[in-house]
C-alpha cells in the first residue's frame, strides 16, 4: 500500500510530459525583423501533426489577439501548418502561440516570435500556461495505472497457461483487481484525452471528438476487447473442461496481442521510420515485459502456499524467453528512438533510456539470485531420494522452507525493480526521441539549424527572467550571436547590460567574450569565432539595474 502511495504520489506531481513532435522550421523565423509584414505564418514539425479547434493564437505589440485565417496543412504535408495572417500589421513584436497533436498521439506546443519593422521592447506579451496541471497529472496517472495494469494481467493470464500451478485460486484477487484498474484507466483515458489535447480543465464535453481521432478509436478498441476478455473468462470459468487447451491459447494469444496493440500503434511506433516493424517490435516488448513483470507478481503470491518446483522451473524458462525478447526488441527500438550515440547523453530521452538500462541491469542481477534459489529448491527432493545401497541412510537434507523463503524474497525484489522499470519505460513514450531532437536540429535543406539556448535567470527580490540566445550557425567558425531578454511575464525586456562568455573547460581555452552590442531591443554581434569543437560552458551576465546583476551558467555543444 506504501508503494502504491508513493507511485501516485509521484505519478500526481510530475511534470507534464514532453511531447514526441518537435518544431523544425518556422516562416517567418523565431526572433527575425521582416520589413514587411508576412502573408502567412508557416511551420514545419519533425513528424507530421493534427490541428485542434484552437491551434494557434497570435497576438499583437498591443497584446490583441489578430483575427486569423483558419489553419491548415500544406498541400501533401502532414507535417507542415499554414495560417493565413492579416493584410495589413502594425509595426512591432508579434506573439505567435501554438497547440498541435503529434502523430504518435501527444500534444506539443510553444511560443514564438517575429516583428515587423521594429522590435517592440515591452508590449507583446506571451499568452500564460498552455497546460492545465490538473488534466495532465490525472491523465498521466491514468496511462502509468493503464500500463501496470495490462502488465498484471497478460503476466498472471501467462503464468496459468504456461506455468500451470495446482492453487489458482490465490490469483483471482491478482486477475480481479488488474482488470478493474485497467477498465478504470482506459476509461480516465478516453474521458480525459479531449482536455488533455487542447490543456483545458477536465471536461467530458469533448468526448465526440475525441472518438474520432485515431487514439480514440483504440481507447475504444481497448474497451471492447476487455469485455469480449471478460466474457472469455466467464466460459472459460463455466465449460473450462470442455474446451480444448489449444483452442483456449490460442483465443487467450490473440487476446494478448490485440491488447497489446492498442497501446504501440498509439505510440513511438507508430510514427518515424520503419512504422510496421516499430509496431510489432513494441508489441512483442511489451508482451514480454508483462510475461516477466506480471508473471512475477503471480509467482510471488503462488509462493505463499505449497508449490511444486516444477512450477517454479516452467517460470523461469519464461522469464529468460522474455528477456532475450526484450533484449532484441529493446536494442532495435533505442537504435530508432536515439539515432545516434551522442543522443544517448545530450537528450532527455538518452538519459530516461540509460536509467532504464540501470534498472534492468539490476534487475537481472536479482533475476540470477532467483534462479539461484531456483536451482536449491530443485535440489532438495533429489537429495530426499538418495540412499547408500546397504549402507546407513544420508543425513537428512534441509527442509525446502529455507530456499522457498530466499526465492520469496529475491522475487519481491525483482517485483518492487520491475515496477521502476515500468514507470521508466512509461516515461520513454511520453519523451522526445533523440532522433527528433536530431531532426529538429536540422532543417528541410539538411543543414545543422542554428544553435539556441534558453538560459533562465533570477535577481534581486524575487526578479526573474529568461534570455533566448542563438549561435548561427552555431558550429566551428565565425558566427553571429543573437540575445533576445524576456521578463517575468514572458515580454521583451531591456537591460542596460548583457555579457555573454564562453570557455571550453576540457582544453583550457576561454573565457572568451561574445561582446555583443545592443541594437535597440535585443542584443547581437555578428562575428565570433568558435574555434574547435567541443562542450563549451556560456555564461551569461544580466545587469537589470545599478545593484542587482546575475551570472548564469549554460553548456553548448559545438561541432565541426
Amino acid at each position: 500500500m506504501a508503494v502504491g502511495s508513493l507511485l501516485l504520489l509521484l505519478l500526481g506531481t510530475a511534470a507534464p510530459a514532453s511531447a514526441h513532435a518537435a518544431l523544425r522550421a518556422t516562416d517567418p523565423e523565431d526572433g527575425t525583423i521582416l520589413q514587411r509584414a508576412p502573408r502567412t505564418l508557416t511551420l514545419t514539425y519533425t513528424e507530421s501533426v493534427g490541428l485542434l479547434t484552437d491551434s494557434f493564437r497570435i497576438y499583437d505589440p498591443e497584446n490583441h489577439r489578430l483575427r486569423t485565417g483558419p489553419a491548415d496543412h500544406a498541400p501533401g504535408r502532414s507535417d507542415t501548418v499554414r495560417v493565413p495572417l492579416p493584410k495589413r500589421m502594425a509595426k512591432g513584436t508579434y506573439v505567435v502561440a501554438w497547440r498541435v497533436v503529434s502523430a504518435d498521439s501527444h500534444p506539443v506546443s510553444g511560443a514564438l516570435t517575429f516583428s515587423v519593422g521594429e522590435h517592440s521592447v515591452t508590449t507583446a506579451t506571451a499568452p500564460g500556461e498552455t497546460e492545465n496541471r490538473t488534466t495532465t497529472s490525472l491523465y498521466n496517472i491514468a496511462r502509468y495505472l493503464a500500463y501496470l495494469a495490462v502488465a498484471l494481467v497478460l503476466g498472471a493470464a501467462a503464468f496459468v497457461a504456461y506455468c500451470r500451478p495446482p492453487q489458482r485460486t490465490v490469483l483471482r484477487p491478482l486477475f480481479a483487481v488488474g482488470a478493474a484498474t485497467l477498465l478504470v484507466s482506459t476509461l480516465a483515458l478516453l474521458l480525459l484525452r479531449g482536455p488533455y489535447e487542447e490543456g483545458t480543465a477536465p471536461a467530458f464535453t469533448s468526448l465526440g471528438r475525441t472518438l474520432s481521432t485515431r487514439p480514440g478509436e483504440l481507447l475504444l478498441a481497448r474497451l471492447a476487447l476487455l469485455l469480449v476478455a471478460a466474457v472469455c473468462a466467464l466460459c472459460l470459468r463455466r465449460w473450462g473442461a470442455a474446451v480444448p487447451r489449444p483452442a483456449a491459447l490460442t483465443a487467450g494469444g490473440t487476446l494478448a496481442v490485440a491488447l497489446a496493440l492498442t497501446w504501440s500503434a498509439a505510440e513511438h511506433a507508430s510514427a518515424g521510420i520503419q512504422v510496421p516493424l516499430a509496431i510489432a517490435s513494441t508489441t512483442l516488448h511489451l508482451l514480454a515485459t508483462a510475461a516477466w513483470l506480471g508473471g512475477l507478481a503471480a509467482l510471488l503470491l503462488t509462493l505463499r502456499a505449497e508449490l511444486p518446483p516444477e512450477v517454479v522451473f516452467r517460470f523461469s524458462r519464461m522469464a529468460l524467453t522474455s528477456v532475450i525478447v526484450l533484449v532484441v526488441t529493446g536494442v532495435y527500438q533505442s537504435w530508432r528512438g536515439l539515432g545516434s550515440w551522442q543522443a544517448l547523453t545530450d537528450t532527455t530521452y538518452g538519459r530516461v533510456l540509460l536509467a532504464k538500462l540501470a534498472a534492468v541491469a539490476l534487475l537481472l542481477t536479482v533475476a540470477a539470485w532467483s534462479r539461484r534459489w531456483t536451482a536449491r529448491l530443485a535440489a532438495v527432493p533429489a537429495a530426499r531420494v538418495l540412499e547408500p545401497a546397504g549402507g546407513p541412510p544420508l543425513p537428512e537434507p534441509p527442509e525446502p522452507a529455507l530456499p522457498v523463503r530466499h526465492l520469496r524474497r529475491s522475487v519481491l525484489a525483482e517485483a518492487a525493480i520491475g515496477v521502476v522499470v515500468l514507470v521508466l519505460t512509461t516515461l520513454l513514450t511520453s519523451t522526445l526521441p533523440g532522433r527528433a531532437a536530431e531532426e529538429a536540429a536540422t532543417d528541410e535543406t539538411g543543414i545543422p539549424a542554428a544553435s539556441v539556448t534558453t538560459v533562465p535567470f533570477t535577481v534581486g527580490q524575487g526578479g526573474h527572467g529568461k534570455v533566448q540566445i542563438t549561435f548561427d550557425p552555431g558550429r566551428v567558425g565565425t558566427n553571429s550571436v543573437q540575445a533576445v531578454v524576456y521578463g517575468a511575464n514572458g515580454a521583451l525586456a531591456a537591460v542596460p547590460e548583457l555579457r555573454i562568455t564562453m570557455t571550453l573547460p576540457a582544453q583550457r581555452l576561454g573565457p572568451l567574450d561574445t561582446e555583443v552590442a545592443d541594437r535597440g531591443g535585443y542584443w547581437a554581434t555578428n562575428s565570433f569565432d568558435l574555434p574547435i569543437p567541443g562542450t563549451w560552458t556560456m555564461k551569461v551576465t544580466v545587469r537589470v539595474s545599478d545593484l542587482d546583476q546575475v551570472t548564469v551558467s549554460r553548456t553548448v555543444r559545438v561541432t565541426r
